[in-house]
C-alpha cells in the first residue's frame, strides 16, 4: 500500500469514527457515560478536563488499580505490551468503550489476555495478529472486564450475565459502576463488592449515590466510607447498617475519630459489625470506661479489629472457664502487654494445647495459666515432638520441669537452640533396663545390632518388660515371643491396653486361635479397623463364592489396600459398592 493509498484509509476510518460518534450522541438510546471520557475519541491521549473531586476520585481508582500480571504465564514483556496496546484499541475504537475502561480492562486481565495470546500463532507481529482474531471474533467484554475489577476467571464465570455479551448492553451495571468509582472505590475493589453483594449493580439510576449520601449524612468522612465498603460491601445493600453507624457512635463516644477507624481498616479483610458493637458493650459491663476502653483500643486496636472482636471473645471465655474472675480479666485487658492482640491470642492457645498434649495434669494448667497469662501469650513455642528429641527427655520429665518453673518455656521458643538436658538417674536407669531387656532377647552389648534395635524398640524398659510379659501371660511361649519381637519389633512400641485389645477382637471376633501371632505377629501392628474392614469384606467375599476358603490371616491384612481391591474385591460386580459401605460403617463407628 502507498502514501496515497494510507492517508486516504485513514481520512476513511476518522470521517467513519466521527459520523457514527455524532449519531450515537444524538441518539435518544445513547448508553449513559462517566464522568471525565468520551466514548469515542480521536486521540486515545484524551482524558477529559474535569478537575471536580469525583474526576479525580475517577482517575485515582485507575491509577491504584494494578493487578499483578507476574502470576500469569510466562509472557514477555514485549509481548504483552503488544497484546494490550491490541486490545486497547479492540475495546477503545472498534467497541467505543471509555479509554479508561478500556486501558484498565486491557492492562489489569491477564488471564483473559493469555487466553487470547494462546489463540493466535504469528508471535513476530503480534500486535496485527491480535488485531486481526478480534476483527472476525467478537469477545465476551464481561470477561476482562470483571477480570480488571479484581476477580479470578473461577470466581467470576458464575457471575456472567446471561445472553449478554457487550458491556453497553447493560446500562444499570455500567452506571452503578461508575457511580462507585467516581466515589474513589479502586477499581480492582470493586470485584469485591460485585461478589459479595450483586444487588448493588441492579439498583435503579440515583439509588446507590443516595445510599452513600446517607452514610456522609450521618458524620462519616467519605474517605473513612470508601475503606468500610470495600470490606464490607454489605453495607451498600438495603437502608443503612444500623450497626455500622453505632459501632461508629460508640468509638467516636470512647474518644476515636473516624481518621483512627480509617487508617486501621483493611480493605481485604471483612468486618462483622454487629460482633464490633457487642464486644465494646462487654467491656463496658467489665468495667471500662470511655477514657479506659479508647485508649485500650488505640493502643491493641487487635482487640477490636481481629477477627471483628471473636478473638477477643473467645480469650475472654478461656480466661473465664480457667477460673478469671470478671474484675481479673477488666486488670488483665487494663495492663495488656506490648505485643499485637492477633498474635498474643495465637500463641497463648498454642501453649494451652501444648501443655495439654505433653499430658500435663488439669489442675496443674489451671494454675500455669492463671499465674501466668501474658508468659503463655508471649512465647511461641517449640512443636512438641521437635522440642522432646531436642531435649532428649520423655513428656514425665518435660511436665515436672514446667511445673516448678513456668518461665523456662521461654526457652523453648521458635527459633531458639535447645540443646538435650543431662541424663537424670531415671533416665540412666531406664537405659539400663532396656539394655538388659535386649540382652535377655539375644542382643549383644555395644554392637550395631543393640544400638539398632534401641531405635526400634520406643519406650523404658520397665514397659517394654511388662509388654514382654502381658504377651506370655495371653498364653504364648517365651520362645515364641523372642522370635515374634524379632520379626516384628514395632508391636512392644504399643501399650499393653492396646494389645490386650487386638488379641481379644483376634480370638473372639475373628475366632482364630492365639497362636496364629506366632507366624503373623505383624497382626498386632494393624489397626482394629483395618482388620475388621478387611475380614468383612472376605466374608462376604467367600459367601459370594467367588474368593479362596481358609486364606491366611496374613494374606488378607497385610496386603496394601490397592492391591486388595484389585486382587479380590473386583472379583464381583457389587465388590465396590459393598466396599465402600463397610469402609463407611465401620470407620464411623
Amino acid at each position: 500500500m502507498n502514501r496515497f493509498q494510507k492517508l486516504r484509509t485513514k481520512s476513511v476510518f476518522k470521517w467513519v469514527s466521527l459520523n457514527f460518534s455524532e449519531n450515537l450522541l444524538k441518539s435518544s438510546k445513547a448508553p449513559f457515560l462517566g464522568a471525565g471520557s468520551f466514548r469515542i475519541c480521536p486521540n486515545p491521549r484524551f482524558y477529559g478536563r474535569k478537575t471536580s473531586a469525583e474526576s479525580e476520585n475517577f482517575q485515582n481508582s485507575v491509577e491504584t488499580s494494578i493487578i499483578d500480571f507476574e502470576n500469569v504465564g510466562h509472557i514477555s514483556r514485549t509481548t504483552r505490551a503488544q497484546a494490550q496496546a491490541a486490545l486497547l484499541e479492540y475495546l477503545h475504537c472498534t467497541r467505543s468503550l471509555q479509554f479508561m475502561d478500556a486501558e484498565n480492562m486491557s492492562k489489569n486481565s491477564p488471564f483473559f489476555l493469555e487466553k487470547i495470546l494462546g489463540k493466535v500463532k504469528n508471535e513476530a507481529e503480534i500486535g496485527k495478529s491480535i488485531t486481526r482474531f478480534l476483527r472476525y471474533h467478537p469477545i465476551n467484554e464481561f470477561e476482562p472486564f470483571f477480570e480488571s475489577l479484581g476477580l479470578t476467571p473461577s470466581e467470576f464465570t458464575n457471575l456472567l450475565p446471561r445472553n449478554l455479551m457487550f458491556l453497553c448492553d447493560d446500562q444499570v451495571l455500567l452506571e452503578n459502576y461508575y457511580i462507585l468509582c467516581n466515589y474513589g472505590i479502586a477499581r480492582n475493589k470493586i470485584g469485591k463488592i460485585y461478589k459479595e453483594a450483586p444487588e448493588v449493580f441492579r439498583y435503579d439510576s440515583g439509588v446507590l449515590r443516595l445510599k452513600l449520601q446517607a452514610y456522609l449524612e450521618l458524620g462519616l468522612s467519605q474517605s473513612t466510607m470508601i475503606k468500610a465498603i470495600a470490606s464490607s460491601p454489605y453495607l451498600l445493600i438495603g437502608d443503612a447498617n444500623m450497626d455500622f453507624v453505632k459501632a461508629m457512635e460508640k468509638l467516636k463516644s470512647v474518644g476515636i475519630e473516624s481518621n483512627w477507624i480509617e487508617k486501621h481498616l483493611s480493605e481485604g479483610n471483612y468486618y462483622d459489625w454487629s460482633q464490633m458493637v457487642g464486644l465494646l458493650c462487654l467491656f463496658s459491663k467489665m468495667g471500662f470506661n470511655g477514657e479506659q476502653l479508647g485508649e485500650l483500643i488505640r493502643q491493641h486496636p487487635g482487640i477490636l479489629l481481629e477477627c471483628s472482636g471473636n478473638l477477643a471473645h473467645s480469650l475472654v471465655g478461656l480466661l473465664l472457664k480457667f477460673g478469671f474472675t470478671t474484675n481479673e480479666i477488666y486488670i488483665f485487658f487494663l495492663q495488656f502487654p506490648p505485643i499485637e492482640f492477633g498474635k498474643f491470642y495465637r500463641n497463648f492457645r498454642h501453649c494451652y494445647l501444648f501443655l495439654i498434649e505433653i499430658e500435663l495434669e488439669v489442675e496443674e494448667i489451671g494454675r500455669i495459666v492463671r499465674s501466668h497469662t501474658v508468659l503463655l501469650g508471649s512465647c511461641a513455642l517449640k512443636r512438641v515432638n521437635s522440642l522432646l528429641a531436642n531435649l532428649n527427655i520423655g513428656k514425665k520429665r518435660l511436665c515436672g520441669i514446667i511445673k516448678d518453673n513456668p518461665q523456662e518455656l521461654k526457652k523453648w521458643v521458635l527459633g531458639s537452640r535447645v540443646g538435650p538436658l543431662p541424663n537424670l538417674g531415671e533416665d540412666l536407669r531406664s537405659q539400663l533396663q532396656k539394655t538388659k531387656f535386649l540382652s535377655d532377647l539375644g542382643y549383644v552389648e555395644n554392637t550395631k545390632e543393640i544400638e539398632k534395635a534401641r531405635k526400634l524398640f520406643r519406650g523404658k524398659g520397665m514397659e517394654l518388660q511388662e509388654r514382654f510379659d502381658f504377651l506370655m501371660k495371653a498364653g504364648l511361649d517365651r520362645k515364641d515371643v523372642s522370635e515374634m519381637i524379632k520379626v516384628a519389633p514395632q508391636i512392644l512400641n504399643q501399650s499393653t491396653d492396646v494389645i490386650e485389645m487386638k488379641i481379644d477382637y483376634l480370638i473372639h471376633a475373628l475366632g482364630y486361635p492365639i497362636s496364629s501371632l506366632v507366624t503373623f505377629p505383624s497382626y498386632l501392628s494393624y489397626t482394629t479397623e483395618r482388620v475388621e474392614l478387611r475380614m468383612s469384606m472376605y466374608n462376604w467375599l467367600k459367601d459370594q463364592g467367588v474368593a479362596e476358603p481358609n486364606l491366611a490371616l496374613s494374606t488378607i491384612i497385610a496386603c496394601s489396600d490397592n492391591y486388595f481391591i484389585d486382587r479380590y474385591v473386583n472379583r464381583h460386580p457389587k465388590g465396590a459398592e459393598i466396599w465402600e459401605k463397610l469402609k463407611q460403617k465401620i470407620y464411623s463407628n
